[in-house]
């Protein structure tokens, strides 16, 4: 894929925990800014259940309408861990010992410590390859354009830097922010008159609420930095013109 292209992404958060509230989910924004340096926009996050049917059906609608999808949970040596099977049977493929995954686990627990449920994790869709886990051992799979993960926030971050070679992405996108010292309706006309003059960046109006005092934050995306350059001049214009105090720019 070449420099100028769209490349997108979609995320598939599997896990009855993180549905349940039991869990926070921490991966979405790892993913997120990992895909983003790399040129990659993430256009969609599902949060389904360990349900087989659920998942085959996820991960056959988005794998044909993303270039890459990322799969995080469900990957471990319980019962209930049932990603990389459901996703042999969304490909149409055999569900079996990885001969590489299997060395690997083997090699890493202790004697005796390899038991049945460890070996669970050597099981994937038949022509996957492995992403390695410099973590905990156990590794996850890529099979087509679809990235199977750990969900467990500090393995999967450890698995990403294996992963950069397998990523064809387009330009960075790139961010700039002006955080302000007011309220969205003061600038929402004047920020839709920036937004319609420049069709080309995403422009972000997020509110929040500091020591007390509110605030607006501005976030320009775009993969040129003098488009973005542009966008900020114009909101910086109407900003000064209505004597608002800005706190900071980053």
């Amino acid at each position: 894929m070449t420099q100028n292209i769209k490349v997108n992404a979609a995320i598939i958060i599997i896990g009855n925990e993180i549905l349940s509230g039991r869990t926070i989910d921490a991966n979405t924004s790892t993913l997120a800014i990992w895909l983003n340096s790399l040129g990659v926009n993430l256009n969609e996050v599902r949060v389904i259940p360990d349900i087989e049917k659920k998942i085959v059906y996820t991960i056959n609608e988005l794998r044909k309408k993303f270039d890459y999808v990322f799969t995080t949970g469900g990957i471990g040596p319980t019962h209930d861990d049932i990603t990389a099977n459901s996703i042999s049977k969304a490909f149409g493929v055999k569900y079996s010992i990885h001969p590489e995954a299997f060395k690997i686990l083997e090699s890493y627990y202790k004697p005796g410590e390899f038991n049945k449920g460890r070996q669970r994790m050597a099981w994937t869709p038949s022509g996957a390859r492995l992403i390695l886990n410099p973590t905990s051992g156990a590794p996850g799979f890529v099979i087509e354009n679809v990235f199977c993960l750990p969900g467990v926030p500090s393995i999967l971050k450890s698995m990403l830097g294996g992963l950069k070679n397998e990523i064809s992405g387009g330009k960075p996108i790139l961010s700039h922010t002006i955080n302000l010292r007011t309220v969205e309706s003061e600038i929402a006309a004047s920020l839709a008159t920036v937004q319609k003059n420049n069709t080309e960046v995403e422009i972000g109006s997020y509110p929040f609420f500091k020591a007390g005092k509110v605030g607006v934050s501005i976030v320009m995306r775009n993969e040129e930095q003098s488009k973005i350059d542009i966008c900020n001049s114009q909101i910086l214009e109407f900003v000064n013109q209505k004597n608002i105090q800005i706190i900071s720019e980053n």
